[in-house]
């Protein structure tokens, strides 16, 4: 069934037309769902509370007739992927919340895809630090996060380092920087911050104040790298 068949009259613009459609789907296809919620522009949020499983179903978007699925697992996502047919993204919702894997979830609905670093998880999960540097990386092969390489640069080139592959990386408005904790994170930061977009270049900054800007995201980190105090651990 894709985008043509039951809707309302508020058709591509009304969500709440299209939250029934797919529960009109999961019906006709005799799939239980879980309950579902609409949050911020979010078509749909389906969660199972007791495997951590969630599948985000977001509306098209402008000049874009398909819907994006995300599915997570205890707040990351691990596989994603668009379709304009209601039944596949059905099929996905009720396998991943019902505890299907990676690759029998895409089995129920090919459109899914994963990048080889969540099968390996799946099948021996990372620690915190390794899964959170991997869910960033990810993201240069998700809109709208492809559009912004530089930040991602900088992220590959920091995690080319050792010293700082061991610590948390947070971002904020696209900035870079480091935590020794796993969940204070924006309290406990360690080192310069990266802009990666301070006049054309990448700035490295420490409290507000400039401390060089490089033309390579490998420059910028080499100055984090030889900034970092000594006898701090990993993450924690």
């Amino acid at each position: 069934m894709n985008f043509g068949a039951g809707l309302g009259e508020g058709g591509w613009d009304d969500h709440g037309a299209l939250r029934a459609a797919l529960g009109r789907t999961a019906e006709g296809l005799g799939l239980d769902l879980p309950e579902s919620d609409g949050n911020w522009g979010r078509l749909a949020e389906y969660v199972d509370a007791r495997n951590g499983r969630r599948v985000m179903v977001y509306p098209p978007g402008e000049g874009r007739r398909t819907l994006q699925v995300n599915l997570q697992d205890n707040g990351t996502r691990l596989a994603c992927g668009w379709t304009a047919d209601l039944a596949e993204a059905v099929r996905a919702t009720a396998a991943w919340t019902g505890g299907a894997g990676l690759e029998e979830t895409r089995a129920q609905a090919p459109f899914i895809r994963f990048r080889p670093w969540a099968l390996v998880h799946e099948r021996e999960p990372f620690g915190v630090v390794e899964l959170t540097w991997c869910a960033k990386l990810d993201r240069i092969h998700m809109p709208p996060y492809d559009r912004h390489p530089r930040p991602h640069a900088v992220l590959a080139a920091a995690y080319a380092q050792p010293v700082l592959r061991r610590l948390m990386p947070v971002n904020s408005h696209f900035n870079l920087w480091f935590s020794t904790s796993v969940e204070e994170f924006w309290k406990t930061r360690v080192g310069y911050i990266i802009c990666p977009y301070d006049k054309g270049l990448y700035g490295v900054r420490n409290e507000g104040r400039l401390i060089a800007r490089t033309e390579t995201p490998e420059e910028a980190i080499a100055f984090v790298v030889a900034a970092l105090p000594e006898g701090f651990g990993p993450a924690s």
